[in-house]
């Protein structure tokens, strides 16, 4: 990938970004959530993003977050199109025995959460995001070979262009860096549907 292409929403004050990883320096109360359950809209994360208008693609990135260690602290990939329309997915930070991993995909301002416990010694993470059209996938893999599901989704306002990316945030009280390295762009692994044929007025 070329990072030179990439953007900033909401850039953080510490980051490095060069050609083989970016490192990022999380601040104390940012976070990316809208509305559902906790009634209240946060909207400060930084995301590193570029643009893409292809229908079809994987994006994949390592995440390592060593001095992750205070509840809610998080990194991962971003899909951000709006303050009301972007999806996440990451490892948050919960305590000293497990944290979660999860992803949560916004949609006309709310947000959902979708998660499992893994243990809190985990350290890093591989994700790889896939788009076929305005439908997504979000698989995850602790070695970059063996992936795993973790959800499939339609995001209404994905119609054309797209933007997507890294993100780091801590929404309490703390701070640690997060690095991303091994980011690639490759024609999407997700294939399409080979069973059930898909109805004719859809």
């Amino acid at each position: 990938m070329n990072t030179k292409q990439m953007f900033w929403t909401h850039a953080p004050a510490v980051y490095s970004v060069r050609p083989d990883a970016i490192e990022i320096t999380t601040e104390p109360g940012t976070d990316l959530w809208q509305r559902t359950y906790y009634h209240f809209r946060n909207d400060n994360a930084p995301i590193l993003q570029m643009e893409t208008e292809e229908q079809f693609f994987s994006f994949i990135v390592k995440t390592s977050f060593e001095s992750s260690s205070h509840r809610f602290d998080q990194c991962g990939i971003a899909m951000y199109l709006d303050s009301e329309n972007w999806l996440k997915a990451s490892i948050e930070y919960e305590n000293d025995v497990f944290q979660h991993l999860g992803s949560v995909v916004t949609n006309h301002g709310y947000s959902d959460w979708a998660t499992t416990e893994v243990p809190a010694d985990v350290k890093a993470m591989w994700y790889r995001l896939s788009r076929r059209n305005d439908d997504f996938c979000i698989e995850c893999s602790e070695d970059g070979e063996l992936w795993r599901q973790m959800r499939v989704c339609h995001m209404h306002e994905a119609k054309g262009a797209v933007h997507f990316g890294v993100y780091a945030c801590s929404p309490e009280d703390s701070s640690f860096t997060a690095v991303f390295t091994d980011m690639r762009v490759t024609a999407c692994a997700w294939k399409a549907h080979d069973g059930q044929q898909p109805d004719a007025d859809l």
